[in-house]
């Protein structure tokens, strides 16, 4: 069986797990802190990062998420999240690259620094000006998912995708860091609550980070 190394704020490996899920392929979860660059995980990834979906029995580790979803919408064919037109998986891509890149540099990956690295593994507080910064950046990227919404049935067109998936991950852990404002975003706001309410969502719902307590209206479908 599969066996997917990860932490719970990890929103690459949210990305994997969702793809899992939407394809129903099983799984179990490895608990993994890639700052402790563990043993294990840099056996498997020499980059010491997670997430890791790995299966002993076919001798096979797999690194990058965009390089484990490519694997599984190559190798399982069940609910394809990466379809269409060359086109329209150009415009996939691009949007992930969009979310996992740019989402994650201003505001995800500054979030778990200040939020979660510093307070776990520094024992340090957060530095409040990169907080500010990280959710005016938030806003900024939000204004384009409100127009993405706006234009299109699904992110990247017609049909829920691997952009959405990709997104709502990303979204999923600075939400859970309390650093999502949904105030003038209803679009994104409501295309997120659709994304919550979907079956493959809600164990990263029930998920909790140790020490680190989301906002109340987290785990909330409609919230």
């Amino acid at each position: 069986m599969w066996q997917l190394h990860q932490f719970p704020l990890c929103p690459f490996s949210r990305k994997v797990r969702l793809l899992m899920a939407e394809k129903n392929i099983a799984y179990e979860l490895v608990r993994t802190l890639p700052w402790e660059q563990g043993e294990e995980l840099c056996r498997l990834n020499h980059a010491g990062r997670t997430p890791v979906l790995a299966d002993s029995g076919r001798n096979l580790a797999l690194a990058d998420s965009r390089a484990i979803c490519e694997y599984l919408e190559e190798t399982v064919e069940r609910n394809p999240m990466l379809s269409g037109s060359s086109a329209a998986r150009a415009e996939i891509r691009r949007l992930i690259a969009l979310f996992d890149e740019g989402f994650f540099n201003d505001v995800t990956g500054p979030l778990l620094n200040e939020k979660m690295k510093k307070r776990l593994f520094f024992r340090q507080p957060p530095d409040s000006r990169m907080l500010r910064e990280a959710m005016k950046a938030a806003h900024e990227h939000l204004y384009y998912l409100d127009w993405l919404v706006d234009t299109r049935n699904w992110l990247a067109g017609p049909m829920l995708s691997l952009a959405d998936l990709t997104a709502a991950a990303q979204i999923s852990v600075a939400d859970y860091l309390g650093g999502i404002d949904w105030t003038g975003h209803e679009q994104s706001r409501t295309w997120y609550a659709v994304m919550k309410s979907r079956p493959s969502f809600r164990p990263l719902l029930a998920e909790k980070m140790e020490g680190i307590q989301p906002p109340a209206h987290y785990a909330l479908v409609d919230a």
